[in-house]
């Protein structure tokens, strides 16, 4: 298994593989079905990720498949351009095996690199496998979102966590 940075070739996997993850994890923002991802949309958001000096698009790959993917959206405004918003997803077959673990380690890798200082993300309270994975990579709670998602019919709160990067 390897990490590495997305390439516009990898779009038409990279879709079908957003689309896999959002199928099988209630705690994705996106429910089964509620959008269509194209290949070609993707495409061009490789192309425009590859551009920015601050965001980057990590892909886990195994025998030529995608396994995973960690998006970091760099902040546009000066204020903000020392720090990146993550979003993970990782195929439902590969889970608990240590792609979370590879892609945040690239990631701290690109972003020591990139001088990016600040990494933030948010996930369901209720995603004890997230959190775990989060909290053993260096983050850290920093506030509740209360009532911020609607899942299976009921309100779950969402933790807002950050890692500082030396």
């Amino acid at each position: 298994m390897k990490v590495r940075e997305a390439k516009p070739s990898d779009a038409d996997k990279l879709a079908l593989l957003i689309q896999e993850v959002e199928n099988t994890s209630p705690y994705m923002l996106w429910e089964p079905g509620e959008r269509k991802i194209q290949a070609e949309n993707q495409q061009k958001m490789i192309e425009k990720i590859q551009s920015e000096d601050n965001s980057t698009i990590l892909v886990a790959e195994q025998d030529d498949h995608l396994i995973g993917y960690l998006f970091a959206i760099g902040g546009k405004p000066k204020k903000t351009r020392h720090t990146i918003y993550l979003v993970i997803g990782i195929h439902v077959d590969y889970r608990g095996k240590g792609v979370g673990s590879l892609l945040f380690h690239e990631l701290d890798q690109w972003a020591t690199h990139h001088h990016i200082h600040r990494i933030e993300l948010t996930v369901a309270s209720k995603n004890e496998a997230g959190l775990a994975l989060y909290r053993k990579m260096g983050f850290e709670i920093e506030g509740t979102k209360r009532d911020s998602l609607f899942i299976n019919g009921e309100y779950v709160d969402e933790y807002y966590m950050s890692k500082i990067v030396n």
